[in-house]
């Protein structure tokens, strides 16, 4: 069934679960013999912008509204549910922070807002005056999740950047880019409001710093045999044949 239909691991994963419980509490269905194996979770490293390329991001895109949303987005490393459940009155200006709640896991958590974001939000506020939520689309009722989704995606084309990106993207450009300025992995766990430390280690992988500070073993041989070498040309890579 699953190879016909296309179904994905998780999917495979949670009917294998369902049936599990089904045989538990109906014996009579005899199917107890059957080998029910959960298929291992993919491990798929998160795709992850540069700082410039969320930069250009912000800056192609001219609609204010889109602007704000995209820069709260990524400067506090939020959810696209989380986004448009946002109210007016979780912003605390003053303390510089944002009250996230009813996260996932129905979970409360403050993260603090850019300083350089502000100025935007003012501009924002100012200009739409929103009566309730962060955004809101026609007669005051939340913004949809696919409204945002679609303007990203026309943003990210404008600044010549061809690979998906979602809201989920910038979640997890915002992860990678605290971690590699220094930030600690448990406050960056308690920013994303992530329960386990092992969801949040996986951006450990994905870090650039450590990862550029680690020399390439090609690059050392050809170094140690330029070293005594005094003809460079033969140890080139890219030279004539």
């Amino acid at each position: 069934m699953f190879i016909e239909r296309n179904y994905s691991v998780s999917s495979q994963r949670q009917f294998i679960s369902a049936l599990k419980i089904f045989t538990t509490y109906y014996p009579s269905t005899k199917i107890n013999d059957i080998e029910l194996t959960r298929p291992k979770k993919s491990k798929k490293l998160p795709s992850v912008l540069s700082q410039e390329e969320v930069l250009h991001i912000i800056n192609v895109t001219t609609n204010l509204k889109h602007r704000a949303i995209i820069a709260l987005l990524y400067s506090c490393g939020l959810r696209i549910s989380e986004l448009i459940n946002l109210r007016l009155k979780d912003f605390h200006i003053e303390r510089k922070q944002l009250l996230v709640k009813s996260g996932k896991g129905r979970k409360d958590r403050y993260v603090s807002l850019a300083e350089s974001f502000i100025p935007l939000l003012k501009n924002y506020y100012y200009s739409y005056k929103p009566k309730e939520f962060f955004v809101e689309g026609i007669q005051a009722e939340k913004y949809s999740a696919s409204s945002v989704r679609a303007f990203l995606k026309k943003s990210c084309k404008k600044a010549s950047i061809h690979r998906a990106v979602t809201p989920h993207t910038l979640r997890h450009s915002y992860a990678t880019h605290l971690l590699e300025n220094g930030v600690d992995i448990r406050y960056i766990q308690s920013l994303l409001g992530h329960s386990r430390p092992e969801t949040t280690m996986i951006y450990t992988h994905v870090k650039r710093k450590d990862l550029m500070q680690i020399q390439n073993p090609l690059d050392v041989a050809l170094q140690k045999v330029a070293s005594s070498d005094n003809d460079h040309k033969k140890v080139m890579l890219s030279r004539k044949i």
